[in-house]
């Protein structure tokens, strides 16, 4: 693969002609009804903030509208994104179910999921926002290194969601009642346009209620996004936004193994205690400013704070050992998390060397105040385990042998420099590249001890790339690029984590990217090689010790296709192949560092590939259905615990029965696989995807 990699970028370079300098503005969308198409010629908000398409951009980014997400069913965004190229879902209670994973890296610390372009730190790797695809106007994804975009902790991949935006024009509203299996229910509202001439506003808002497939598997939902965008003139604007989400979702640490077997009859079984807690508050406010200052400079500033709060009470381990199953592992934790940070960038079109340029500068500070509460060291009540019965699980209160107290809190503070240029060589072949460096200090406090201990990390990143247009709509590019992750939540790191360094990653990527038929279809195809060093690994012969000498690697091919067929037919399908391992890493089993070179990382699969045919039936009556493919993953180190691969089938219809009413129907697992999505505790419990379920909404326009 490093040979071809190498070999195909001596051919490669960029694209098209330059670009007069647009003021990097957020999106101002009509109602969905309205919503604009996304293809090769959009810009995309995750591979550069230069307002590049993604003709223009060397590297894979993808993008999704909130209308197809919607459409489809996706109740959250991570659902949607497991739809895209190469992407699967690996969540579980413990991270906010939103982890996924990417060209072979996984979770938080690898896969980054920004809001609006802005990074929520997380403390011990939970993050939850945005909380539904209500309010959703489009996702973007950049696949691979990112660091130099956005700060340590994307070396998998960058997730962007875009919310609603202000729009101009008469005042739109839309009401959506929803109701489906396990008594789920919906009740939204999405109300926009203009207030006065140079104020527009967007207000949503979404309810969500279920019973849950399992037993006691209640779950709640609110989120509230509003936005007011003032234009004194046609130059400058300002967008005051507030998000606020309350979920408590259903609380399912998933369905335990008898004797290495999952048996489908304990689908529906809740093995969790009585009271049992999962609960997620977040607020972010935006103050987004944007000014065209001349017809070759630019400005935009963003000020944001975040708060967050976290509370889990839950059993989470269940083992099924000598024919008992015992219910232990009684954890209760919580967070709380506050984030001020701004951002300030300048665009530029200027000239370099005589050539036509183009050049993004910026800063980005954050301040990040993270205090954890808990019943650590978590000792249960019964050591060996609570016993339960593994097919009527009595439901008995939490215990713990040890008290719910403060553990710590962090104050860090981060600051980086970064810029990015578009140079463009010839009228064919432009150049692409970027730098940044991060600055991080972390101080933490030991609350039940007193103890303090403080760090200092830096990363230095940078890309570049070239783009070269065959013709208008043909481009291959090439690409190589750094990037830094944590080795571990960055914020929440213990006195032992902070003496080693950010972990390093580079890749070298390759590609094609083509429009044809009349703009009626659309392909990508991709390879790339990743390598990450200095990952923790156990010291041989010495228990408990580590050392940051371990390295990871992948290499892959990713293909998609879009095409808009006769007789009103659209398909959209996409293929990835990633061979990801362990180069140089050792895992402590019993006292004994156990070398797992070779192996593949947890919850990599080898093939994913996802497909969905849609017709207008009439004018009125539009049907769809999709395939989700994911192969078998590991669920341990030693490659020995495996999930099996599985294929979803949804489908969807929708038919206009007024002139401002339509009726939806949503069936997703049309036949009732029973497969699991991820795995907790080392495979010994797979959670597991939905069943078959249905969900029908009335959509009322006024």
């Amino acid at each position: 693969m490093n040979k071809y990699l190498a070999s195909g970028l001596c051919l490669l370079a960029l694209h098209t002609s330059a670009q007069a300098l647009t003021l990097p503005v957020s999106p101002v969308t009509a109602p969905e009804v309205d919503s604009p198409a996304i293809d090769l010629n959009t810009a995309t908000t995750a591979g550069s903030r230069l307002n590049l398409t993604a003709l223009q951009t060397p590297g894979s980014v993808e993008s999704q509208t909130g209308v197809q997400i919607r459409e489809r069913g996706d109740v959250s965004v991570q659902d949607a994104i497991s739809r895209a190229t190469g992407i699967s879902r690996t969540g579980t209670p413990g991270d906010g179910g939103t982890s996924l994973q990417a060209r072979g890296f996984t979770g938080q610390g690898s896969v980054m999921q920004l809001y609006d372009g802005n990074r929520m730190y997380n403390g011990m790797g939970t993050s939850t926002f945005p909380v539904d695809t209500w309010s959703v106007e489009r996702v973007d994804v950049l696949r691979g290194p990112a660091s130099v975009l956005y700060g340590e902790g994307a070396t998998g991949a960058v997730v962007n969601t875009i919310s609603k935006k202000p729009f101009t024009g008469d005042i739109e509203n839309r009401i959506r009642l929803g109701y489906g299996s396990y008594d789920r229910q919906q009740q939204a509202l999405d109300s926009g346009g203009s207030l006065t001439d140079t104020l527009s506003y967007r207000l949503n808002l979404n309810r969500l209620r279920s019973n849950g497939f399992i037993d006691r598997g209640d779950s709640a939902s609110d989120f509230v996004s509003a936005a007011l965008r003032w234009q004194p003139a046609d130059n400058l604007s300002f967008t005051l936004a507030h998000d606020y989400g309350d979920q408590r979702p259903q609380n399912y640490f998933g369905t335990p193994l008898i004797n290495g077997h999952l048996h489908k009859g304990l689908r529906d079984k809740n093995y969790n205690v009585s009271n049992d807690t999962q609960h997620y508050n977040d607020q972010w406010t935006r103050l987004t400013s944007e000014w065209q200052i001349s017809d070759s400079v630019s400005a935009s500033n963003e000020l944001y704070y975040l708060k967050n709060q976290r509370r889990w009470q839950n059993a989470e381990n269940y083992n099924f050992s000598g024919g008992q199953l015992t219910r232990s592992g009684f954890y209760g934790i919580k967070h709380n998390q506050e984030q001020v940070g701004d951002r300030q960038t300048f665009t530029f079109k200027h000239t370099l060397l005589g050539l036509d340029s183009q050049t993004v500068t910026g800063v980005e500070y954050n301040r990040i105040r993270f205090r954890l509460a808990s019943n650590s060291p978590f000792d249960d009540v019964l050591p060996a385990g609570q016993p339960i019965d593994v097919n009527h699980p009595a439901s008995a209160p939490f215990e713990s042998a040890d008290p719910f107290l403060p553990l710590f809190v962090t104050t860090t503070k981060q600051f980086s420099g970064f810029a990015e240029n578009r140079l463009q060589l010839t009228d064919q072949l432009s150049l692409i590249t970027g730098i940044r460096r991060d600055y991080v200090h972390l101080d933490r406090d030991q609350l039940r001890t007193g103890e303090q201990s403080d760090k200092t990390l830096t990363g230095n990143n940078w890309k570049a790339g070239l783009v070269f247009a065959v013709t208008p709509d043909t481009s291959i590019y090439g690409q190589y690029a750094t990037s830094t992750d944590g080795i571990s939540g960055l914020i929440s790191l213990s006195p032992s984590q902070q003496q080693f360094d950010l972990a390093t990653a580079k890749q070298t990527e390759i590609g094609i990217k083509q429009a044809f038929w009349d703009q009626r279809g659309e392909w990508t195809l991709a390879a790339y090689h990743i390598v990450k060093k200095k990952l923790l690994t156990d010291v041989p012969g010495s228990p408990g010790l580590k050392q940051q000498v371990g390295q990871q690697s992948s290499d892959g091919l990713e293909a998609s296709l879009d095409l808009q067929l006769p007789n009103a037919w659209a398909l959209q399908a996409n293929a990835a192949i990633v061979r990801a391992q362990y180069d140089d890493f050792s895992q402590n089993v019993g006292g004994v560092a156990i070398s797992r070179d070779g192996n593949r990382p947890v919850d990599v699969p080898r093939r994913t590939a996802n497909v969905w045919l849609s017709k207008a039936v009439t004018e009125d009556i539009r049907a769809g259905a999709g395939v989700r493919y994911v192969d078998a993953r590991y669920a341990d180190m030693a490659n020995q615990n495996e999930l099996p691969s599985y294929t979803v089938v949804d489908a969807s219809v929708s038919w206009k029965a007024l002139r401002n009413t339509t009726v939806g129907l949503q069936l997703n697992n049309l036949f009732d696989r029973t497969y699991a999505v991820s795995q907790y505790n080392d495979g010994q419990q797979w959670i597991l995807g939905e069943p078959r379920s249905f969900f029908v909404t009335a959509d009322y326009t006024f």
